[in-house]
């Protein structure tokens, strides 16, 4: 409550530099909301992309592995599919958005040469295995940028609270505590100007 703060000038003061600072501090924490929305727009609609061009590709995929299955036999594209060696390739980069720190992974090589012998398989399971190539690529492309989605969200949610703290609890209190500061101030000049012309009317009298 306002009228629990002390009214005095040296309060008055300190009152009017924190209002300046909060009111400083709320306008850069909204800018800082408004670039990470615009950012979280952007890497959401880069996950729709991704997800909408790796459902083509998956579909793609699986259509040529059917194939390989059917004249290979599900048996040898196993054990071939077995024998590939795990991409750990990776490269993740971070990039810092507004104190937000945006995960970016390097491109993998999804023309990269099958580990496989091509003696005794088909065309179409290297259709699939570089349809899958490609599929590894966009996952791990829609990993970053969905991370990059849920740290952005995170943010915007705690950078609204502090927004909001500060809008409508500590920018009205002081702006509530200097009006009532101000207000007691005023009336206690008012109060001694009555006293001193009632003191001077009081000295005219006895003289």
């Amino acid at each position: 409550m306002a009228s629990k703060v002390a009214p005095t000038r040296g309060v008055l003061m300190r009152m009017v530099r924190a209002a300046a600072l909060a009111e400083k501090g709320h306008d850069l924490l909204e800018r800082k909301r408004q670039i990470l929305m615009m950012e979280l727009v952007k890497h959401i609609d880069d996950a729709k992309e991704l997800q909408k061009e790796m459902a083509s590709v998956f579909s793609d995929a699986y259509k040529a592995l059917e194939k390989a299955n059917i004249s290979m036999g599900i048996d040898v594209v196993e054990d071939i599919a077995m024998a590939v060696p795990e991409e750990k390739d990776f490269i993740i980069r971070l990039k810092s958005i507004m104190g937000v720190e945006i995960p970016e992974i390097d491109p993998i090589n999804a023309g990269l040469k099958p580990s496989y012998s091509f003696y005794g398989t088909t065309g179409s399971l290297d259709i699939a295995y570089s349809a899958f190539r490609r599929v590894l690529e966009l996952i791990s492309r829609l990993a970053a940028v969905e991370t990059s989605v849920y740290r952005l969200a995170v943010q915007i949610k705690k950078t609204h609270k502090r927004v909001n703290a500060l809008e409508k609890v500590a920018i009205p209190f002081y702006k509530s505590s200097i009006a009532y500061i101000e207000n007691v101030l005023e009336e206690g000049e008012r109060e001694d100007i009555v006293r001193m012309k009632k003191a001077k009317e009081n000295l005219g009298e006895k003289r």
